[in-house]
Parts: C-alpha cells; sequence; structure tokens
C-alpha cells in the first residue's frame, strides 16, 4: 500500500513538472508578456516574494502553556519511540520497556497492559493546534527489511477561534529474525473552540491504537548468531517456529486495541475588557476569570488478545496444566486445541469542578475542586463454567464472565503557572476515591519551580506519592482451561525530584528518590506477585551539550542505584554521547548535522518478557551486557523540509553477534526433542540503513 501512494506520489510529481513547462514559442508574445514569462521562468524577481513561516501553535489539557512544533535537526536520526532510554526487544513496533526506571502511576480501576504504551497516542497529552493557515506534516522512514513507518498529521482552523486536527501513523516491521512482525495503527481526531467573548472553551479528542505483535518466543540457540550457517537472520531457530503451520506468521501473537473519548468544557465568568485599534476597526477581548463551572466526560474501550494455535503444555506450567493435542515442537494439527485469552475493559468518567481565580488574566492563581463517578466493566472470555444437569453430571459451558463497579472520587487543585521567564509557577493536585471498590486509592502531586529570563533555563522540584490498587489483568487469567486469581494488598509509590536546564548554557540534570511499598509486579515464575518490603531506589541525570564553531558534542549520563534484593531489572549507569558537525552550507540554504552516536549501558540482570502474559518479569539467573551500539548520521534541512540518513548499530560490523542480546524469554522445554530446557534470549538487529523525512506543507 505505502509503495503504491509513493508511485501515485511520483506520478503526481512528474506531472506537476510537465504542465510547469511551456511549449508556446516565446517569439510570439509581445515584449511586455515575454518579459513576465522570463521572470516567472528565471525567478528573477524574488524580492518581492514572501516565504511566510507558519503561525502553528498547540496546547495540551491541564496546562495554559503554548508550544511549537520541533523544526530541529540536532536528533532528528534518532530512533522513533526508543527515546529516552527505552529498549524493544529487536524488531521495530515490538514491546517496549524503559532502562530508567519508572513506576505506574495508575490511580483506580485499570486493565494494565503496558508493553506497547510507547507507540501508543494518549488522550491526556494530544495536541489542540491553533494556526492561520492550513497546515499538514507528512512522515516517512524506511529501514532494512522493509521496517516502515509512515505518519500524517493535518490542522486548520475553521474559523479563528476554532480548530480541527486529524493524525494518522502507520508501523509495519517484518523484523530480521524470524516470526517477529508488528504491526501498528495509530490515529486521533481533536477540535477546540473558544467563544469570541472568551467565556466558553471546549476540547474533545478521539483516539484510536492498534497494536499487533508476532511472538517468536526468542532464538533458542546462541551459537546460531556467530555461524556462517545462519548470516540471514530469519533462519535461526525461535522458540515458537511451527513449520506446519507457517513460515512467515507466527502462531502465538498478542494484539491490543483500545478507543478513547474525551470532551472536556467549561464556562467562564468575569469582567471582559474591549479595546480597539486606532481606527476602530479591530478589537481585543481580555476577559478577567473570576470563577468557571467545569465538566469531564471520558469514554473509553480497551481489549487484549492473545493467541497460541499450536500449544505446548510446558508453556503453561506457571499458570495451568492441560494436555493440548498439538504437541508443540513444530508439529502442528489444524483444528486442534488452541489456547485464546481475551480480556476487555470498558469505562465511563464524568468529572465535574467549580474554578476560581486570582489575579491579572497572564498571571493567575487557579484554584478548583469537585467530583467525580466512574463506571468499570472488566470481561474475560472464553471462559470454562461448570454446570451439573439433573442426572447429574459433570458438564462444562464456554462462556464470558464480567464483573463492573461503580467508583466516586473527589478532585482539588491549586495552580499558578510560569508563562513568562522571571516568574515562579507551583502546583498541587490530588485525587481521592472514596467509595467502591477502588476507595482509599488517591494521588498527591505537588511541585514549585521558575523559569529564569534571558533562556537561562529554570528549575523544578516536586513531590509525588500515589497508593493504588492491582490491574485486573494482575488479579485475574482466565481461558477456557483455567481460573487463576491473585490477591494483592494496595501498592504505595513515593517521589521526590528536583531537576534545572539552561538551553542557553547547554546544560540539564536532576536527581530523583523512589520509597516503594507492596510493590506489585511479574516474579521469576511469570507470575504476579508482590514484594512487601520497603525499598528506596536513586536516579541521577546529567546532560551537558559542548559546542566549539560547528562542532556539537552531546553528552548524557544517568546514574541508577537499587537495593540488593528489590526485583527491579535496570542498569547502574547509561550513556549517549553524539558528536556532530553543524552548519549551513550552499549561502544558508541547507542545514545539514552529520555526525556519530554511541549509546551503552553497564551489565545487569536484564528483565525477561514473557509472551504468554504479555509483560516483562523479574529475573536474577542471566546478566547481559552489551558493548557500546555505533550510529553514523547525515540530518538536513532545506526550508521547512527535513530527512536524515543514518547507519545503526554499525558495531556489529566489527564485533561477534553474540553481544547483542537485549532481553531473556520464557524458558523452552524439550525443543526440537532435545530433552532440555533452554533459556531463549531477543537479539539486536544486524547493521541497517535508516532513512526518514518530516516535510511540512502550508496552503
Amino acid at each position: 500500500m505505502l509503495f503504491r501512494c509513493a508511485s501515485v506520489f511520483c506520478l503526481l510529481l512528474v506531472a506537476y513538472a510537465g504542465n510547469a513547462q511551456t511549449t508556446m514559442p516565446i517569439d510570439n508574445l509581445t515584449p511586455a508578456a515575454r518579459q513576465r514569462m522570463k521572470d516567472s521562468i528565471n525567478k528573477t524577481n524574488t524580492t518581492k516574494w514572501r516565504d511566510e513561516e507558519p503561525n502553528v501553535q498547540y496546547e495540551m489539557l491541564g496546562t495554559a502553556r503554548v508550544f511549537v512544533p520541533d523544526t530541529g535537526i540536532h536528533t532528528l536520526h534518532r530512533r522513533s519511540f526508543a527515546q529516552p532510554w527505552n529498549r524493544d526487544m529487536g524488531n521495530f513496533g515490538s514491546p517496549s520497556l524503559s532502562m530508567l526506571f519508572n513506576p505506574e502511576s495508575r490511580v483506580g480501576p485499570s486493565l494494565g497492559y503496558h508493553v506497547f504504551d510507547i507507540y501508543r497516542f494518549n488522550p491526556d497529552s494530544v495536541k489542540f493546534y491553533n494556526t492561520h493557515r492550513p497546515y499538514s506534516v507528512f512522515s516517512y522512514m524506511l529501514g532494512s527489511k522493509l521496517e516502515q513507518y509512515a505518519g500524517i498529521m493535518h490542522t486548520q482552523n475553521i474559523k479563528p477561534n476554532w480548530n480541527f486536527a486529524f493524525e494518522y501513523r502507520k508501523i509495519n516491521s517484518p523484523g530480521f529474525y524470524k516470526l517477529q512482525r508488528n504491526n501498528h495503527d495509530n490515529a486521533s481526531i481533536t477540535t477546540n473552540y473558544k467563544s469570541y467573548n472568551k467565556h466558553y472553551e471546549l476540547y474533545a479528542a478521539l483516539v484510536y491504537n492498534k497494536e499487533q505483535h508476532d511472538e517468536n518466543g526468542g532464538i533458542v540457540k546462541y551459537d546460531e548468531l556467530n555461524s556462517d550457517l545462519y548470516g540471514d537472520r530469519a533462519t535461526i531457530d525461535a522458540g515458537y517456529q511451527s513449520s506446519g503451520y507457517s513460515a512467515t506468521r507466527s502462531s502465538v501473537s498478542n494484539a491490543l486495541r483500545d478507543f478513547t473519548a474525551v470532551l472536556q468544557h467549561q464556562y467562564v465568568f468575569g469582567r471582559i475588557d474591549t479595546s480597539y485599534n486606532s481606527d476602530s476597526t479591530q478589537f481585543t477581548c481580555t476577559l478577567h476569570r473570576r470563577f468557571s463551572v467545569g465538566h469531564k466526560m471520558e469514554l473509553s474501550s480497551e481489549k487484549h488478545t492473545f493467541k497460541d494455535l499450536t500449544p505446548d503444555s510446558t508453556r503453561y506450567l506457571s499458570l495451568f496444566n492441560h494436555s493440548f493435542l498439538n504437541k508443540g515442537n513444530g508439529y502442528y494439527t489444524a483444528g486442534g486445541d488452541s489456547v485464546l485469552t481475551v480480556q476487555k475493559w470498558f469505562w465511563i468518567d464524568n468529572k465535574f469542578t467549580l474554578n476560581g481565580f486570582i489575579g491579572q488574566p497572564d498571571r493567575q492563581l487557579a484554584f478548583s475542586a469537585g467530583l467525580g463517578i466512574r463506571y468499570d466493566q472488566f470481561t474475560s472470555d472464553p471462559v470454562a463454567v461448570l454446570l451439573k444437569d439433573s442426572l447429574p453430571k459433570t458438564l462444562y459451558t464456554i462462556v464470558a464472565t464480567s464483573g463492573s463497579q461503580i467508583n466516586n472520587y473527589l478532585v482539588a487543585e491549586v495552580k499558578k503557572e510560569a508563562l513568562k521567564p522571571g516568574e515562579w509557577e507551583y502546583r498541587a493536585d490530588t485525587r481521592f476515591f472514596y467509595t467502591g471498590p477502588s476507595a482509599g486509592n488517591f494521588s498527591l502531586k505537588a511541585i514549585i519551580g521558575k523559569q529564569f529570563k534571558n533562556n537561562k533555563g529554570g528549575f523544578e522540584v516536586g513531590f509525588n506519592q500515589n497508593l493504588n490498587s492491582a490491574p485486573y489483568s494482575y488479579t485475574n487469567y482466565e481461558n477456557r482451561y483455567a481460573r487463576v486469581f491473585f490477591d494483592f494488598t494496595t501498592e504505595s509509590v513515593t517521589g521526590i525530584y528536583a531537576t534545572i536546564e539552561s538551553p542557553r548554557f547547554g546544560f540539564s540534570g536532576g536527581v530523583r528518590n523512589y520509597l516503594i511499598a507492596n510493590y506489585i509486579y511479574v516474579n521469576e515464575l511469570r507470575q504476579p506477585a508482590q514484594y512487601t518490603v520497603p525499598f528506596t531506589l536513586s536516579q541521577q541525570w546529567l546532560r551537558k551539550v559542548f559546542r566549539a564553531g560547528a562542532f556539537v558534542l552531546d553528552n548524557e549520563l544517568v546514574f541508577q542505584q537499587t537495593p540488593e534484593n528489590a526485583p527491579v531489572n535496570v542498569p547502574s549507569v547509561m550513556g549517549r554521547h553524539q558528536l556532530s558537525l553543524e552548519r549551513f552550507v550552499f549561502k544558508r540554504r541547507l542545514k545539514m548535522a552529520l555526525g556519530v552516536e554511541a549509546r551503552y549501558n553497564t551489565r545487569y540482570y536484564t528483565p525477561g518478557y514473557d509472551p504468554t502474559v504479555n509483560r516483562f518479569y523479574y529475573q536474577h539467573t542471566q546478566k547481559i551486557g552489551n558493548i557500546p551500539e555505533v550510529a553514523l548520521f547525515v540530518n538536513f534541512k532545506v526550508k521547512r523540509f527535513r530527512a536524515f540518513i543514518m547507519g545503526d548499530n554499525l558495531q556489529l560490523l566489527f564485533s561477534p553477534n553474540n553481544n547483542t542480546a537485549l532481553y531473556t524469554g520464557a524458558p523452552i522445554y524439550n525443543f526440537g526433542g532435545s530433552g532440555n530446557v533452554n533459556v531463549p534470549i531477543y537479539a539486536a538487529p544486524d547493521a541497517l540503513i535508516r532513512f526518514g523525512f518530516s516535510w511540512p506543507l502550508v496552503n
């Protein structure tokens, strides 16, 4: 599909170029017409041209700050969805986990699948644009082994006070290794409206995400990575391969689909000041806000599906025991047993708030209080339910089970944002569930900071605390063969942090410390578990950019300290260094950045990944260390068009491939009839080339 679109695009360009040529003899024209044609062809009268930059801004829910799209090229080449410290499983779009520890900040009911979060549009961070001209951005990236990313974003103002935006992206990557295909679709539609008198404002969004991942179970035989017989990585043995099923698609897969609608609006009461220009042809309204009534409604549906069409009973020993007709090890019987696990989550949340404002319009203190009610329904399908007939005989029927709950909560917030340099900012907000199964869950956040003048940056100090229940998928595992339940007490996460940054001096850094009690995780048996001993985890990070003429040296370092027995897998040191030559060329018509980048981390007990629960789990038996990952890149920009060409994982051209392990996998029993238990690994791809561009178009 993408290649057909590219072909049509090329044909359109050719047609455009053909239409731009003239076939009329210039000698047949009058002198004045001849001169006008020469001017249009030779472009000699450019002094009257206007290359006006688009005035594009966007907002996000929860803040009054205004942002502008990124147009830089310093980090344009960096792998999408791998920033700042995320690591996938060796294929673009595969399950991903951050090496910088970051506990889940959930409060209230949740489903609990997060390995695809980095690829999803988040309803809380979608962009609400405002632009005086229609604005579109086309993005595309092509890598080795048909690794592809395509995206389009379009926004325009229907009226000066009413904007509409649409964004869609596609990720498709078969991968270097066998049976690891990813196929993702993400889309969002947003609109925002503000009345001319500033009394009423509305933000609405529709978000759709679909992620599909074929599971290969990892590489079982490490020596095949170094063998010349397996120069084609797609021939290396994978744990879940099944020659009787398919050579291109795995019989084991995970898929996550969600749809969310958000509506947030408020009516503001206050005094309006109207000012006119010198000839009274235009006027500007300034609203001195005093209080407002706000409402936010969210509606969402989420579905997680696990399929195993060639099940081996040994895969599920940690969850249930069942003898399947398909015995694994490459043997497949069409129409035989299969394992299907489907979990669904539907919820509606309504929140009403009363808001007050103190101070001048450009630096107001806002405070609010309100209450919310939410309805949550969780469903598992298919599930075997035990019945008895009149004889009596034991019978089973396959049905779906569901449970619903209603929770009520209170919200409160005090906020003063630094919208101008030199101002202080502070904020405190809380959410507390007081009725329903989630009663007692709460979140509390507080920050204070200041923005310095003259682009010198600013600092921020913050505190947060969450008390939350275990997600549904951690407490329930159900299919037609088993119903397994786990019970956990509430988890407590407390964090305190401080950050400082200065764009002017190219410096940023920070410290963070977590105190965690009753930590909920997945243990070495690949079962949900709880670590009841409180523990602390501290982090420090530093970034410094040095500039010497056209040369730029960008350095980032992260340090993490964890207690010895805590079930957390993180490296103690991570680093990234980039040396580039950045300058304008061709009379400042082209800006380019040419350089090299290296990424590394210390040796550590890497997390394991279990496809049967679609989660990473804690393991403490196998340490993995990688040599620095090296990339060469060329980034460039012509007007608004930006593009890059890079060679990634170039260290693999000069080093043994057995240094490419990223994660361990769930044990594979009796692979190929060997009678052994193998612990597979997930490996990085070979050295590869990537090309990509971002092309903004203004009407």
